[in-house]
């Protein structure tokens, strides 16, 4: 898909996030000089084609009292890493989930799920469901604790 000007300005217009308002869509498209209709439409498909990926909420975790958060890391069988992943990431208490290349000797890891919680005992908890829902197929695993936030934004699309 070739991105055009109008999709570049709807880009541009909603990369920081969406205004805080009743229907956020209509404010963008009013702003944009669109239908509310086209806005949604152009999102639609830019994310069918993969120029975006989503659009998402992506809360601070913090200020909703969830200061344990945790990335786990998993070394499991490469022949159930995406059904395993799957079945992880679908837990309410992940918030992603991702399979990456392991850097042996020192990083036997292939599988990385966020684990948010209240308190590190909490973290310890989901940590250990998780552990039971990898069974056989888990050869190792670690955790790896948050201490602030560093970046919550994606891309951002420069003027022009």
């Amino acid at each position: 898909m070739n991105i055009t000007a109008t999709d570049r300005r709807l880009i541009e217009a909603t990369q920081a996030g969406l205004p805080l308002v009743a229907e956020p869509y209509a404010a963008i498209a009013a702003d944009l000089g669109l239908a509310e209709s086209e806005v949604l439409d152009r999102l639609q498909a830019m994310q069918d084609s993969g120029v975006i990926r989503r659009i998402a909420v992506a809360p601070n975790h913090y200020k909703l009292g969830m200061t344990a958060n945790g990335m786990s890391v998993w070394d499991v069988a490469d022949e159930a890493a995406i059904r395993l992943g799957e079945q992880v990431g679908a837990l309410e208490f992940v918030s992603h989930c991702y399979l990456r290349p392991r850097a042996l000797p020192d990083w036997p890891y292939n599988l990385f799920a966020m684990i948010h919680g209240s308190s590190r005992d909490e973290v310890a908890v989901k940590r250990a469901e998780i552990r039971g829902l990898l069974g056989d197929a888990l050869r190792g695993d670690d955790i790896l604790y948050s201490t602030k936030i560093l970046k919550k934004t994606g891309l951002r699309l420069g003027k022009g």
